[in-house]
């Protein structure tokens, strides 16, 4: 029933369609502004700077796990950062999450990297439940921190 696999080249435009539907779910559908083209260039170039798992299910596009590797210097080794996990709602309750979630996990073990790192919006209680349920520690104390925008611009423009 389940098949997960990579990515390729032509599934950018289904890719794109995941995460402007996960920006629908979380209230920003404006803040999608990717391309398939960003897509293609990011995810499929000769070095990809991200790397997508894709779910089907009995042969139907389900959802992806959209990740890529990060780098622990107290630890010495990478681990994977999951930058959006998403299942569609028709198929959800169905395991594909946990499902996607395991996967990656196998392949950090596998590969011996150390940490299997994601946000999730502090309002997602259901989203939140699920990961503790799975052992996933909530780093309460880290405040994520973000340059975008202007404020790359303005930063850049101090550099030396």
């Amino acid at each position: 029933m389940l098949i997960l696999r990579l990515a390729v080249p032509s599934d950018a435009a289904l890719i794109l369609d995941y995460i402007r539907e996960l920006a629908e779910y979380e209230r920003e559908p404006e803040a999608a502004v990717a391309t398939e083209a960003d897509i293609r260039r990011y995810a499929f170039s000769e070095h990809p700077l991200v790397k997508v798992t894709m779910a089907e299910w009995d042969g139907e596009p389900a959802g992806c796990a959209i990740w890529f590797l990060n780098f622990s210097t107290w630890e010495g080794k990478p681990g994977i950062y999951l930058e959006d996990l998403f299942v569609r709602p028709a198929f959800r309750r169905n395991g594909i999450g946990k499902a996607l979630l395991k996967h990656l996990a196998a392949l950090a073990a596998e590969e011996g990297w150390t940490r299997f790192v994601w946000q999730v919006l502090d309002w997602n209680t259901p989203a939140i439940e699920f990961y503790e349920a799975l052992g996933a520690r909530m780093m309460r104390p880290w405040i994520t921190c973000r340059l975008e925008g202007d404020a790359i611009k303005r930063l850049a423009q101090t550099a030396d």
